[in-house]
Parts: structure tokens; C-alpha cells; sequence
């Protein structure tokens, strides 16, 4: 079998096991000496289970066809419980977890037929758009390893850039579906809330996460989202659409289609290699019939919003943690708990006030424009040694997560939205473009980015980190 395969379409990849065609074997031991070559360079498969996985391929390939997804190699990123596979959350106190129970994404993920090969690397409870962390260190920059691959899904991305899976997994809140995947070269989708039921977890009726997927085309994200997606008893903010609309035809005209382009999402500073790389492709959009004008929604009050419930959601969920270990939290997670540990009824009040009017701001935008492209992040892959970004253009950012506005602000409207390669800097590092649309639409976000995809071509750049031809 050619090495190449490692790059091959998840979905031709799909289609061929449940042919027999390949066997689930074959193709895990492939991407198993793809993680062999590959991994110990860019660090992203940070717990590999190969006995495990290759057991449940030998099953595969010894039963009848399991699902969509049938014998098809998956990364899980390392905040989802995995039975029977170590999951740390990138933190020193759960270092040596082993959890008897898979999450409910991973469960739909398995029972569809994937093979899950391990767990990806993710910052410690996935706080900050740079994947390092004290029990596994940090994850490179397939395109340049003194560069970070973002996060905090970075182990993912990485790995899909790499060829180590055709899938992965990711979760977001202000960015970590999308910030990763523009800094691999890969598609990160932020869908609705809801449309991929989280459980177990905590916050069920209110929280501003979201879990979905990762991929190396926007075909293998739909492939993906229609096992991961639909209803789920236990999960009150669950949609109620079943996963079985994403396997709808991407195809569709965009001619007379309005979109609108925004350069900084109403003054988020954003640093001008980006923007001149992005500016280039509205050309594209043209070209597919679309009416691209410049505008942006009100997102007044966005950064007042999302800050206050990314605040009380630490507080939920790691106050104990502060608590029982504060040695054992890096300072960015013990500031973001006290921060919601300050927090007053009020305080909560107010934001979910002013997000109630943010969001009914850009419904009324989204009625005039069906798509809103804009930056997935505000600078250019930075150096692995730093933490996170202090200051665009000049101005000097307030916190560890402020640099990734671009994303949180989309964050708090609820909207879906997705990164899609679109280019490079005159380095050679990868650059994304955010393409949003309107409340619970996923699939028509989905069909814009396949088209902008098929028309650009940028996801075919292997990275340098990549040993084979693809």
C-alpha cells in the first residue's frame, strides 16, 4: 500500500473499507508508521493506544460493515474521556487518568466504525490558542517547528496535516476548532451549539462550547459531522436535526449570493500580512457568483460578554482545582478561575443581557448578508516560546486570550463558523479564512467552504514536517 494513502480523502477512505476493497489493517498500520515517522518531530499524538486500536481493526475487517466511518483511523483530542485511554487534559493532576467511559461524541464515533488511535495533545484544560502543556510539552508547526500550531485543538490539526489521521476530533470555545486548523493548513468547523451534543458535562443549558470537527478537506467534515451530529436525551441544549443532513449534496450555485467581507470585525486590530493575504481571495468569492461587500454586524459589548462567561465557566468547572492544586495550574487557568470567582449575580446578568441584543443585532445582519468571511486569527503563527500574544500593530492586549477576538467575538453570536486554508504568508505559514453563517445554518457554511476549496486548492500544500509524498 503506498504511503501516499495517508493523505487520501477521508471519505474515499470510508467508502473503499466498507467495500472491502482495503482492509481496516492495512490502512491503520499505514497511518501507524505515518505517527512513527512523523510524530516524534511535531508532538501531536501525545498517547498513542496502537494494541488497542489495532484489535478493533482486526474486528472491523473480521465482521460485517460497522458504520459510516468503518475502519477509519481517528485522533481524539486529549479534553474528551476516552475508555480505557489516558486522558489528562493536558494537566499534571490528571496525568495518570484512565477514565471507564468514553464521551458521548467518541461513543457515536466508534459506533459508526472509526479505529481510535490515541488522544492529541491540547493545553492544559485547554486554555490558550498555543498547544503546550507540563505532562507532554508542546506541539509544533507542521510548516515551521519554531513556530506553534495554535490551539487548543493543535494536537489535532497537526496530526491531520501530517497524514497521522484522516480524522480528529476538537472542541471550541473562543477559537480552538478554528485557530488550529488555520495555523495546520487544515478545516476546522465551530458548529451551532448544540449540534453535537456534549456529555457528560456540567453546564448543559448555558455554556458557550461547542465540540465538533477536524479534517483535511470540508467533504471529510461533513462525512464526520454526520455521525457526531443529532439529538441526544441527556444534553438540554442538543438540536434536534439528525446528522443525517450532512450527508446532503454540497453542491450548489452562489451566483447573486450576498456576503460580506470584514477585515477586523469592527476594529479588532489584526496584523496587515493577514489582511493582504485575505483581501485576495474576496476575488474567489466573485468568481462564484457571490456579492461580496464590505460590512460587519454591531458586535458591540462582545468582548464584555465573553469574558465574563469564559470567567464563570473556569470558575465551574476547575474552582476545585484552584482550590485542592494551585501549584499544579499554570498561571493563565488560576487567573481566568479567579476572574470568574469575582464574578456577581449581576455581573452574569448584564452579559447575558447584552449577548441577548448582541445576537438579535446579528440575526438582523445575517438577514441581509447570508455569509460573513473574516480573519480566523489576528496575526501569523507565532514563536513556539512564546505563551500567547501580547500586543497587534502596535497595541497591547489586556490578556492571555485577547489576541483571538477574531474568533470569540463569532464565539458569543452562536453562529456557526468554519476555517478554511486560504494561503500563506511570504514565510510559508499557513493562513485561515473564517467563513460564517447565519444562526443554525451549518450546512449552508459547509457548502460555501467546499466551493471555496474546490476553487483554491490551498489544502494540497503538505508541510515540511511531512516525510512522505503525498
Amino acid at each position: 500500500m503506498s504511503e501516499s494513502i495517508v493523505f487520501e480523502d477521508a471519505t474515499v477512505l470510508a467508502d473503499r473499507l466498507q467495500r472491502r476493497e482495503m482492509s481496516a489493517v492495512e490502512v491503520l498500520e499505514t497511518h501507524l508508521a505515518q505517527i512513527e515517522s512523523v510524530n516524534p518531530t511535531v508532538n501531536a499524538i501525545c498517547t498513542l493506544d496502537a494494541d488497542r486500536a489495532m484489535e478493533t481493526a482486526r474486528k472491523l475487517d473480521n465482521g460485517p460493515v460497522a458504520g459510516p466511518l468503518h475502519g477509519v483511523p481517528i485522533g481524539v483530542k486529549d479534553l474528551s474521556p476516552t475508555k480505557g485511554i489516558r486522558t489528562t487534559f493536558g494537566s499534571p493532576i490528571f496525568a495518570d487518568w484512565i477514565p471507564d467511559y468514553d464521551a458521548l461524541p467518541v461513543e457515536r464515533l466508534k459506533n459508526a466504525g472509526a479505529v481510535v488511535v490515541g488522544k492529541t495533545n491540547t493545553p492544559e484544560f485547554g486554555a490558550g490558542s498555543q498547544t503546550f502543556n507540563p505532562v507532554f510539552g508542546p506541539t509544533l508547526n507542521a510548516y515551521d517547528t519554531t513556530k506553534t500550531c495554535g490551539g487548543s485543538s493543535g494536537g489535532s490539526a497537526v496530526a491531520l496535516a501530517c497524514g497521522m489521521v484522516p480524522l480528529a476530533t476538537g472542541s471550541d470555545h473562543g477559537g480552538s476548532l478554528r485557530n488550529p486548523a488555520a495555523w495546520s493548513n487544515i478545516v476546522g468547523f465551530r458548529t451551532s451549539i448544540g449540534r453535537v451534543p456534549s456529555y457528560p458535562g456540567s453546564l448543559g443549558f448555558n455554556s458557550l462550547s461547542v465540540q465538533g470537527p477536524m479534517a483535511r478537506t470540508v467533504n471529510d467534515i461533513a462525512l464526520q459531522l454526520s455521525v457526531l451530529a443529532g439529538p441526544d436525551r441527556r444534553v438540554p441544549n442538543s438540536l434536534p436535526e439528525s446528522g443525517d443532513v450532512f450527508t446532503g449534496d454540497l453542491d450548489r450555485s452562489f451566483k447573486g449570493v450576498r456576503v460580506a467581507w470584514s477585515t477586523d470585525l469592527g476594529g479588532y486590530p489584526v496584523d496587515s500580512g493577514i489582511t493582504r493575504a485575505l483581501e485576495k481571495q474576496l476575488q474567489v468569492f466573485e468568481e462564484l457568483g457571490c456579492i461580496v461587500e464590505e460590512a460587519s454586524p454591531d458586535l458591540s459589548d462582545a468582548d464584555e460578554i465573553f469574558m465574563a462567561f469564559r470567567a464563570y465557566k473556569f470558575a465551574s468547572d476547575y474552582k476545585k482545582h484552584l482550590e485542592e492544586h494551585p501549584e499544579k495550574l499554570k498561571e493563565t487557568v488560576r487567573w481566568n478561575i479567579k476572574e470568574g470567582l469575582k464574578l456577581s449575580a449581576m455581573d452574569l446578568a448584564d452579559a447575558e443581557v447584552k449577548r441577548t441584543a448582541l445576537h438579535e443585532r446579528a440575526a438582523d445582519f445575517f438577514a441581509e448578508y447570508e455569509f460573513l468571511l473574516c480573519p480566523v486569527t489576528s496575526v501569523p503563527p507565532f514563536s513556539i516560546e512564546h505563551e500567547y500574544v501580547t500586543e497587534i500593530n502596535g497595541q497591547e492586549l489586556e490578556n492571555y486570550i485577547q489576541w483571538m477576538a477574531t474568533c470569540y467575538a463569532i464565539t458569543v453570536t452562536g453562529n456557526p463558523a468554519i476555517s478554511v486554508p486560504a494561503g500563506f504568508t511570504e514565510d510559508g505559514l499557513p493562513i485561515g479564512l473564517q467563513i460564517v453563517s447565519g444562526y443554525h445554518k451549518d450546512f449552508a457554511a459547509l457548502q460555501l467552504a467546499r466551493a471555496y476549496e474546490e476553487a483554491t486548492q490551498f489544502g494540497k500544500t503538505r508541510p515540511s514536517a511531512v516525510k512522505v509524498t503525498a
